[in-house]
């Protein structure tokens, strides 16, 4: 009796070391409460949607809409990934514990099948057996709160389940709505006709120019001197004053700052922004459209002038929005990332393997204050993976 008592013990410890505490629910990076504030954001998302077709102003209402499914499937992403993640750790944690516990369980049954006299009787005599009754009602609350904390492990395990399952139905239906948004907002834009609009004094002059052009540094150059007829807006306030306020015009992260050498060793007076497919670039300030259009090896380039002598440049989008001498508020859509819409089974890999791993598309930006560029991080809030 006194070596079972004391094989006990030992088995016990192991088990014990076996099962560390259990994750609180209630901890502010719980997978499950990231996947079920996704889940939320898409369905509030999908809400807006249908409300988007009955807006006053359906440019904005879709912008916002667009904007909102980015916000909720980026939250996806993590989610998804947050919980994949905490489910291996749970699976790592019994398997590399299973030999313990199945020895401690193997402990448990061979006392089990002792006689009960026998396991009543001790050699050292009525203390002997105390004491090792005191051991036993030691241990088995312990036993009992370690199997609570295994229930709940494996609870914790078919939660998760459950909402990546969720997760997936809501994705399906999120892109879907995220498309249908961009369609419509693309329609929206063609029949927009409310907007302040300035002309070109010589339209031949700015396509001689784009014709031209042998670097985008020499065609904002030549475009600063094209002059555009029309009342000048009123400025909101001095575009100076919003040095390092402005919104991102994207939702994305800094691959590459300002006159940082790219892998050929090129520098471009400009910094370069990972985004993901299909990704909504607007407008950050009120400002005219000076250009639109395809431009050298940049994509689709859209160069807004937010006061006279200050143009910005954003190079890089499969599609761009808006015309030449149109007054632009800010928040209005200027154009779309390439690339394709991820099929759900790739999203949900991807997610797992990490949150920036689908940044597959660039938007380059440039300021320019005179003739001279200046670093637009200094006005952006910008981020770094």
């Amino acid at each position: 009796m006194k070596r079972q008592a004391l094989v006990l013990c030992v088995a016990f410890a192991l088990f014990a070391a076996a099962v560390p505490a259990v994750q609180p629910a209630w901890a502010e990076n719980d997978p499950s409460a990231l996947a079920r504030r996704a889940i939320d954001k898409l369905n509030q998302a999908h809400v807006a949607l249908n409300e988007a077709s009955r807006a006053s102003d359906r440019v904005a209402a879709l912008s916002q809409t667009i904007q909102a499914f980015e916000d909720g499937l980026d939250a996806l992403r993590e989610g998804v990934r947050q919980a994949a993640l905490r489910e291996a750790a749970i699976r790592h944690e019994f398997d590399r514990e299973s030999e313990k516990l199945s020895r401690f369980l193997g402990v448990l049954m061979s006392i089990q099948s002792s006689s009960g006299p026998l396991g009543l009787l001790h050699p050292s005599g009525p203390l002997g057996t105390v004491r090792s009754g005191m051991i036993v009602a030691d241990i088995t609350p312990e036993i009992h709160r370690r199997a609570e904390a295994l229930r709940r492990r494996l609870e914790e395990i078919t939660t998760l389940r459950s909402l990546q399952q969720a997760a997936a139905k809501t994705l399906r239906q999120g892109l879907e709505d995220a498309q249908a948004a961009r369609t419509g907002l693309s329609q929206a834009i063609s029949n927009r006709t409310e907007l302040p609009q300035r002309y070109l004094a010589d339209p031949a002059r700015l396509q001689r120019l784009v014709d031209g052009a042998e670097t985008l540094e020499g065609f904002a150059t030549g475009l600063s001197g094209i002059e555009l007829k029309g009342p000048v807006p009123d400025p909101v306030r001095d575009f100076a004053a919003a040095r390092g306020q402005l919104p991102m015009p994207v939702q994305g992260t800094l691959l590459r700052g300002f006159n940082e050498p790219d892998a050929a060793g090129v520098r471009r007076p400009g910094i370069l922004v990972a985004t993901r497919p299909l990704a909504l670039v607007t407008n950050v300030w009120p400002a005219t459209v000076r250009y639109r259009g395809p431009l050298l090896d940049f994509g689709q380039v859209v160069i807004l002038e937010p006061e006279p002598g200050t143009l910005l440049i954003l190079g890089g989008m499969d599609q761009a929005f808006g015309q030449v001498g149109q007054v632009l508020p800010a928040g209005a859509p200027l154009g779309l990332m390439g690339g394709a819409s991820p099929d759900p089974d790739g999203f949900f890999q991807n997610a797992v393997k990490g949150a920036g791993s689908e940044r597959s598309e660039t938007l380059y930006i440039e300021l320019k204050r005179g003739d001279s560029p200046v670093d637009p991080a200094k006005w952006f809030a910008l981020t770094k993976d």
